[in-house]
């Protein structure tokens, strides 16, 4: 009985060890990046610092968190005639009152809007960048539609190139990251998560809502960091990657000092929103 139970105690070993290293073989990402350094001096305001008269995803957003030495998040859409507009929504319904998609629209079309009750434009990428040259730095969020993911990811990195300044780009699609990995590996590239099975996801397929939840798609991305929503932040894949294998976290959105300080003693990179993040450094 007792020779028994040791080899059944060994096939349990050795099948756990083969699952957890099955899992890192998936879920890894790369934890070499010379660029995460910079990245992360900064606290980085969700959208621009915005507020209830100043709109997100606006010019004078990202000017005012440039200003107090904040980064930014921004995110970038792809036109139908192939420009990139910053805006989080597809729809254009909540910004702007106007039942239409970003993808859907020209430049013109979208240059005659207005976000909120502002006289705030739309912008485009290209009138955001030169605001970060030379100041503070950039996380640009990949918003992807209708499988846009290789030309609007391609004409994003274009547009970087053409200027000179500190970013990341972070999806929450891993082909975004996979075209980086691929095509521009100089590039620091962050997987966005959070658990899908809890949150606003339930029309995606089970499936793909547990690739998305446990890092499955890091097989194919390797990412540089993971940015996890705060309120998942024990999910064990996050927990995995960030704390045992070494990579990189950020959490968003952080929307209090209280919890900016549970980020930064995890050693995570804060996206922040709603409140001043103090002038002390990360």
């Amino acid at each position: 009985m007792s020779h028994g139970w040791i080899k059944a105690a060994y096939r349990i070993a050795l099948g756990e060890a083969a699952a957890y290293g099955l899992w890192w073989f998936l879920a890894h990402g790369r934890t070499s990046h010379p660029g995460l350094a910079r990245l992360r001096g900064f606290r980085y305001a969700h959208r621009g610092l915005h507020d209830g008269t100043i709109p997100e995803n606006s010019l004078t957003a990202f000017r005012r968190a440039v200003e107090h030495g904040c980064g930014a998040e921004l995110d970038v859409r792809l036109t139908k005639d192939g420009r990139l507009a910053v805006m989080h929504d597809s729809s254009l319904k909540r910004m702007c009152g106007l039942d239409a998609r970003v993808e859907n629209m020209t430049t013109e079309q979208l240059r005659e809007l207005t976000l909120l009750d502002s006289d705030e434009p739309i912008p485009f990428l290209e009138d955001v960048l030169p605001l970060f040259e030379s100041t503070t730095a950039l996380v640009v969020e990949i918003k992807p539609s209708r499988g846009n993911h290789p030309a609007l990811t391609a004409a994003t990195m274009e547009c970087l190139d053409r200027h000179q300044l500190a970013y990341c780009v972070e999806s929450f699609d891993p082909r975004v990251l996979a075209w980086l990995r691929i095509h521009r590996p100089d590039v620091v590239r962050g997987q966005l998560t959070e658990n899908f099975f809890r949150d606003r996801a339930s029309h995606l397929p089970t499936l793909l809502r547990l690739l998305l939840t446990h890092l499955l798609g890091n097989v194919a991305a390797r990412p540089d960091f993971i940015a996890e929503k705060f309120e998942d932040r024990r999910g064990w894949s996050h927990r995995l990657c960030c704390e045992r294998w070494g990579v990189q976290g950020a959490y968003w959105t952080i929307r209090s000092p209280e919890d900016q300080a549970i980020a930064e003693a995890d050693d995570h990179m804060v996206i922040f929103e709603g409140y001043m993040p103090g002038d002390d450094k990360p």
